[in-house]
Order: C-alpha cells, then sequence, then structure tokens
C-alpha cells in the first residue's frame, strides 16, 4: 500500500500558505545571502543579547471560544495551517469516517509561552490572569486540540523528541495506517517562539548572535523560529507519496551528537531501505543543518558516508529559523514543495567552507531539480532521537 502526502497547510517565518512560502524559499530575492530568508534580529527575549529569530508575521485564526482551554498561539500556528486544508480534511471525513482518521502531531514548547506569561502575572498580582488554563500548556494538547475541533474520535496524540519531533509523528501514524488502526491520518507538529527555549539554549551556548550559517567556517550557533507544517496522510491518490521513513537512537549524548553520526546514518539508510531504493535514487538531501558546530561537522559525515558528492543539498533554517519540534515536518514540506516545482531550496550562507565538514553539494539560488524525483530530508534530535523522511513525486 501506498501512502500520499495528499495535502499541506504550512505557515512559518517566510509566510502563510503554501504559495507563499514556495515563492520565498525556491526563488528568494534579496542582495545579501541573509536577507533572502525570514529571520529578523530580537533584542527583546534574552537580556544583553541581540538573537535572529524566524518570528510568524502574519495574522494567526483566533482558537474557538468554546475551546478557550486551548487558547495558546502553538495552537494558532496549528489552525492557521489546518484552514488550508479544510477541503480535503472533510473529503477524508467523508470517505475514512472521523473514526478512523488520527492525528499525530509534534510539538516541543506547545503552549509554553502561555504558562510564562500567567506565571508572571501570578507572581505580580498574586492570582493567575482570568481565562488562564493549565491545559494550554499541556505537551500533549496539540494533537487533542485538532482532534477535538474536527470531530475525529480516532487515535490522537503528541510526540515529544525535540527537534525530530514532528519526523517521528509522521512514522508513528505510518505505523498506524499499516496496522490498520486508521485509515488515514493528519501528521506534522507546531511549535511557537517562548522564553524558556531561547534562555535554554542560549545557556547552552547554542545560540548564534548573527544570521544562521550552516556548514560555514563561521558558523557558531543557530537561530530558533516557530511555525506549522500538517499534511493529509492517506492511501488516496496525491501529488507526493511517503516512500519510507527511517528512525535511529543512537542516546550519545543529551545535548552533543555522536561525532561520526552514526545514529544519523542508520536513520537516513533505514528510509532508503523502507523504499528499497538506493543511495543514487535521491535527487535531494535537505539537510537538518542547525548551524552549531558539532552538529553541521557530524552531519557533513553522515551525508557523505551514505550520498555521492554530486548529490544536491542544503540546509533551511537559514529562511525560517530552527522551528524544533516543527522542524522535520517543515523541511519534509520544503520538499514536498520542491518536487511539484522542480527547483530546489537553495542553501543561504557566507559560501566560506569549513575544514571539518566534508565538500558538498550546497543547492546555489535558481538550482532545478535534474536528479532523480525524490528528496529525502532529515532530522537530529537532542538525545539521539534521530529521523529521516523520503518522499517522491506520483
Amino acid at each position: 500500500m501506498t501512502l500520499n502526502l495528499t495535502a499541506l497547510g504550512i505557515v512559518n517565518a517566510l509566510g502563510l500558505g503554501a504559495e507563499a512560502v514556495a515563492a520565498r524559499l525556491l526563488a528568494p530575492v534579496g542582495g545579501a545571502w541573509w536577507q533572502a530568508g525570514g529571520l529578523a534580529p530580537r533584542a527583546d527575549i534574552v537580556p544583553g543579547a541581540t538573537l535572529w529569530v524566524g518570528a510568524v508575521a502574519d495574522p494567526l485564526p483566533e482558537v474557538p471560544a468554546a475551546m478557550h482551554h486551548y487558547a495558546c498561539r502553538n495552537n494558532q500556528l496549528a489552525l492557521a495551517a489546518l484552514e488550508q486544508m479544510r477541503t480535503p480534511i472533510a473529503t477524508a471525513i467523508t470517505r475514512y469516517g472521523a473514526g478512523r482518521i488520527a492525528v499525530i502531531l509534534g510539538t516541543s514548547t506547545s503552549g509554553m509561552a502561555e504558562g510564562e506569561a500567567g506565571l508572571a502575572t501570578r507572581l505580580r498580582d498574586g492570582a493567575w490572569p482570568g481565562g488562564f488554563a493549565y491545559t494550554q500548556q499541556e505537551p500533549g494538547n496539540l494533537a487533542l486540540f485538532v482532534a477535538d475541533l474536527l470531530g475525529l474520535s480516532g487515535p490522537a496524540y503528541t510526540v515529544h523528541t525535540a527537534c525530530s519531533s514532528s519526523g517521528k509523528a509522521i512514522a508513528s501514524a505510518e505505523r498506524l495506517i499499516r496496522a490498520g488502526l486508521c485509515d488515514a491520518a493528519i501528521v506534522g507538529g507546531a511549535d511557537s517562539l517562548c522564553g524558556t527555549t531561547l534562555h535554554g539554549f542560549f545557556s547552552l551556548e547554542a545560540l548564534s548572535q548573527r544570521p544562521l550559517n550552516a556548514f560555514s567556517a563561521n558558523r557558531d550557533g543557530t537561530c530558533i523560529g516557530e511555525g506549522a507544517a500538517l499534511f493529509l496522510l492517506e492511501p488516496a491518490g496525491g501529488p507526493v507519496a511517503l516512500l519510507g521513513v527511517g528512525e535511529s537512537s543512537d542516546a550519545h549524548h543529551i545535548s552533543a551528537p555522536e561525532p561520526e553520526g552514526r545514529g544519523a546514518r542508520a536513520a537516513m539508510q533505514a528510509a532508503l531501505d523502507a523504499a528499497d531504493m538506493a543511495a543514487d535514487g535521491v535527487g535531494y538531501v535537505n539537510l537538518h543543518g542547525t548551524g552549531t558546530r558539532l552538529n553541521d561537522a557530524m552531519e557533513g559525515r553522515a551525508v557523505t558516508a551514505i550520498f555521492s558528492a554530486e548529490t544536491p543539498c542544503s540546509a533551511t533554517k537559514a529562511f525560517t529559523g530552527h522551528t524544533l519540534g516543527a522542524a522535520a515536518a517543515t523541511e519534509a514540506a520544503f520538499c514536498w514543495l520542491a518536487l511539484q516545482r522542480g527547483l530546489l531550496p537553495p542553501h543561504l550562507w557566507d559560501g566560506i567552507a569549513a575544514e571539518d565538514i566534508p565538500g558538498l553539494h550546497l543547492v546555489q539560488r535558481g538550482e532545478a531539480l535534474r536528479g532523480p524525483r525524490a528528496m529525502l530530508s532529515a532530522s537530529y534530535a537532542f538525545g539521539g532521537s534521530n529521523v529521516a523522511i523520503l518522499l517522491g513525486s506520483v
């Protein structure tokens, strides 16, 4: 049974909707390399630091008043993506039934920003603000919100594996469908900016105070972003097929990657094996590319151990920032968009190659897909929780 990603809803720092995002991602304009992305400097988050972040500027829909206990920016991002998929979701409900559609989503922040604001009010005034509900910040509320909103009664749960969360959600949904526990699934993830995340990464010395510069000799950290990317995964025909998913857990260190990329290689190879595909069947690789010194070096070794030096690659977090729990689905969505348009997401960087990273074919602006019409996107999370997603044109 072939599973297809038949619909996409997306929002991030590049814009709202597939057309807006694709226009800036696949045909970026601007002067300096960093001006083509959606990152902008912010000095109001971490005291004494100017951090580049990928904030969503588009207005977001409000969570319905009757669901106020779910009201948070994270769920608003998911709702903005869902509204782009209303018609295909309605068709799926008619086709399969509300009890046969799962909702499997990934996040890392959930409604943490609302929790921060509520606690600040309580510390200042001695009481929680009116309308505050603990469920707004519960880690698992994303999938429950979507299921309740749409009236779905199939399996619904949220995956939390840090930066691979939304990719793991896709893998989980695929297993549920193949096991016969549901017929279709809404998959992907959402993550919103919050102070806890920015302060945490800053304390780990993992954030850059400049635009994200992945795979450069001058890379010095990542930049955080927010967004949502949701798909409808089903056996019905669609523009893009889910060819394979690979997972691994190397558990090398709580935050540092295994230096040689063994877990990363295992996840990518597992995705290829699931599709019964050799590495030369892949026409483009979307790199995790956080811009941190250790992760980029590890990933360069892992990619060159599997793919040839001619395989086009790019890291796209310079466009959006690292959207954490939404990153794997967002970058799979970039492949979904690229497959249908025949253009590759370029690699935004200063062009200064790093001696500790093997040579990669990093995509230039305007570069077209000339190889096989299959793309792999990989994500590597804290604790060694890795996932690779292989997509192809139908």
